[in-house]
């Protein structure tokens, strides 16, 4: 085995667990559990009003970067998707918890993890095994290069969580 399919391995491994991880996160959301409904009231418990939009927000970013993670497409645009999921959950519900997981209500140890793990394949890319790879002379080449991605990811995923945050985390309104 060469280094270069050894790195491509290694790759699709990190993106397909990522991805298959929180894909599973946004199923449950939909099918399991309290579903949509017990979701939305959670995140009303939480001060993340309406809980109805977030959860559907949630579940459907979810399911969709979880989908393009797996796949390889657009590969920095979705792991920012996940690292704007890991940045609200840590202010929404862990950061009170401290750094374990393991501590009372789980400290950010998991969702840290799992954003910083992210910059991986936005920053090496998807690798040959990804649509990604197919599609370096298309619009979406700028996305190959590595400093682009790392950046792609870093700007949606702190922006997205700082514009969510800022627009419907209201956490001393909570009932």
């Amino acid at each position: 085995m060469t280094d270069s399919t050894s790195v491509d391995i290694a790759l699709a491994i990190v993106r397909i667990f990522l991805g298959a991880m929180i894909f599973a996160h946004g199923f449950y959301k939909v099918f399991r559990g309290g579903k949509l409904a017990g979701t939305a009231k959670w995140f009303d418990s939480i001060g993340m009003r309406p809980g109805s939009l977030n959860a559907a927000m949630a579940a459907a970013t979810e399911l969709g970067v979880g989908a393009l993670l797996v796949v390889g497409f657009l590969t920095p645009v979705a792991a920012g998707g996940l690292i704007a999921l890991m940045v609200v959950a840590i202010v929404t519900v862990h950061r009170k918890n401290g750094f374990f997981v393991f501590n009372a209500g789980q400290g950010i140890e998991y969702c840290l993890m799992i954003a910083v793990a992210c910059l991986i394949p936005a920053t090496l890319g998807a690798g040959r095994y990804a649509i990604d790879h197919h599609l370096h002379g298309s619009l979406f080449h700028w996305l190959a290069n590595p400093t682009h991605g790392l950046l792609t990811a870093l700007v949606l995923g702190l922006g997205g969580s700082a514009l969510q945050l800022a627009a419907i985390y209201r956490p001393g309104s909570v009932a």
